[in-house]
């Protein structure tokens, strides 16, 4: 059964694990037990409204811009560091947010959330343990498990992406030396020169909803550290930091299926939930998923089409429109192109229940909701007083779902050099600022890198793109380190960028032989001169593809 996409748990109340306990792996994962924060999902007692916040101290040690993720884990941190400051976080709507991304953590930024004492957050939200990734392609399947850590299988986890957000905000409003004001920044607030910040003192605060003319009341607040701008993705600060364009790259666009559950006996086996059920992607009965409890990509549609749990019992499909232009859902066009996408993605003769499924989303749901996907490399900061964390400085396409790992670790080494040193001398804060890029460098390259590349050769507009995607499912179905050391990168675990570098490489060059040797489906024929021309032809093309956004992401 599907339901309209908007229609999806629009009352939700934090779910206790007891209702399904049993469909879970391993009672130990962090999707079991009591967040300790529970009480505090729903409270509005600690959020102080704009008006009464005219009346309160407005000098902060600390003023974090945004309550999404990152903001939130930011905020929480700095308060159980500092206990002695004080710390404002402004966000324009408390309430719970719905996003159709966001919504699957991989395994490096699970341990991320362990290192910001926020190892339960994943509690009573109903999330789902991921274990890895199901591969389709050319009616050909792979499964790539995530890596082993000390302790048996690491595990991401799938969730709502508002119910994660509430936890954290949760974790935010139980200090006590937290401020939580429902308001908009409007502007910073500090030096300037040929109107560029020098250094940032503040911020000026307005209202929830700004009037068109701009007569409302704004209040000025004084920073005495540092100010985080948090404001995620559509940041309206990022420009005082980086002018470069946005490079829109494609559009994710969203339903959501509900389904039965699948009972761990299934598709599991053992003590730490190694996978170890063969997808029979003909199976009709209960969850119409090839594989549950994994990312599920398939690869055969117009671009490539994921679907992840949510909970046990919804999943959401994610269905990628390469290139910057939409098709207009107006005239039809947008549903038909999904239409084809998702029936090429599983056909009916091999995912009946998948592809029935599916179909009955699209034509159930009221609107289809779409996302751009863009690529914003990050930017060395020098503005004194301020810092830029998360989406507001650095974005990639959501394809690997290391968004929130990249942003997450980010907090991590921030403050943890923050702890080390006085955040109310400038100098020192340029020193962490100038450490805090180079050690977070390799991690976000990897991840960044990783998913433009990925989605240029899942995409595959045109004959050597597509032989690169035949070759990069061959290279990871080969096992062993061929299948772990990139399963790594997918899961924010191997920050490598010279092992990055070895592996895409060979994965250009196992195309050249594929198309050398006449092995290969999806680029075949031709001489044998013009097979050696085409196959370096490809590596160069694979070149292009991955060299400009390295060079990028190494620019200060």
């Amino acid at each position: 059964m599907t339901v309209p996409e908007t229609l999806v748990d629009e009352h939700h109340e934090p779910l206790s694990d007891k209702c399904e306990s049993h469909l879970d792996e391993n009672r130990n994962w962090p999707t079991h037990g009591t967040y300790e924060y529970t009480s505090y999902y729903h409270s509005r007692r600690e959020i102080v409204p704009f008006t009464d916040f005219i009346a309160m101290d407005k000098e902060f040690d600390f003023v974090v811009i945004g309550a999404g993720p990152i903001g939130a884990a930011l905020a929480f941190k700095l308060a159980t560091d500092n206990p002695t400051s004080r710390v404002l976080v402004v966000e324009k709507n408390w309430a719970e947010p719905d996003r159709i991304v966001g919504e699957l953590m991989q395994p490096g930024g699970c341990q991320a959330m362990e290192q910001l004492g926020l190892q339960n957050v994943f509690s009573d939200i109903s999330a789902v343990p991921v274990h890895g990734y199901y591969i389709s392609y050319r009616e050909r399947q792979l499964h790539v498990p995530y890596m082993h850590g000390a302790n048996g299988q690491l595990r991401g986890v799938s969730f709502h992406h508002g119910r994660l957000v509430m936890n954290l905000r949760a974790a935010c409003k139980a200090q006590s030396n937290v401020v939580c004001v429902e308001g908009s920044v409007t502007e910073l607030l500090g030096q300037m020169d040929n109107n560029r910040f020098t250094a940032v003192r503040g911020v000026r605060v307005g209202p929830q909803r700004i009037q068109a003319d701009g007569l409302d009341e704004c209040i000025d607040v004084c920073s005495r550290k540092l100010t985080f701008v948090c404001d995620g993705i559509t940041s309206q600060f990022r420009k005082q930091l980086n002018e470069r364009p946005v490079e829109l790259i494609s559009h994710f666009c969203g339903l959501v299926l509900e389904h039965e559950p699948v009972s761990s006996d299934t598709y599991f086996d053992g003590p730490t939930g190694t996978t170890s059920h063969v997808s029979r992607p003909t199976d009709t009965a209960g969850n119409p998923l090839p594989m549950p409890h994994n990312g599920n990509v398939m690869l055969d549609g117009v671009g490539p089409v994921l679907l992840y749990q949510m909970s046990e019992r919804e999943t959401r499909v994610l269905a990628d429109i390469p290139g910057p232009f939409l098709p207009s859902e107006s005239n039809g066009q947008l549903r038909e192109t999904l239409r084809t996408s998702l029936s090429r993605a599983a056909p009916k003769h091999l995912y009946p229940a998948l592809h029935a499924a599916l179909m009955r989303a699209l034509d159930d749901s009221r609107r289809i909701r779409c996302i751009g996907s863009k690529f914003i490399p990050a930017t060395a900061n020098n503005i004194d007083g301020a810092v830029w964390i998360g989406d507001a400085l650095n974005v990639r396409h959501p394809l690997t779902g290391g968004g929130m790992t990249v942003g997450l670790w980010d907090v991590v080494i921030l403050t943890d050099l923050l702890r080390t040193h006085d955040a109310a001398n400038s100098q020192q804060v340029q020193r962490v600022k100038a450490q805090w890029q180079w050690r977070r460098r390799p991690r976000a390259l990897v991840v960044n890198v990783l998913s433009v590349a990925l989605h240029a050769l899942f995409a595959a507009e045109t004959k050597e793109l597509g032989l690169l995607r035949e070759a990069c499912f061959e290279y990871l179905a080969k096992g062993s380190h061929y299948t772990m050391q990139p399963s790594g990168f997918l899961s924010g675990l191997l920050p490598s960028p010279m092992l990055l570098i070895f592996h895409f490489f060979s994965v250009a060059f196992l195309a050249v032989y594929l198309r050398v040797s006449d092995k290969s489906v999806a680029y075949s024929g031709g001489s044998l001169f013009y097979r050696v021309y085409s196959a370096f032809y490809t590596l160069y093309i694979a070149a292009t593809v991955i060299l400009p956004v390295i060079w990028r992401e190494l620019q200060p």
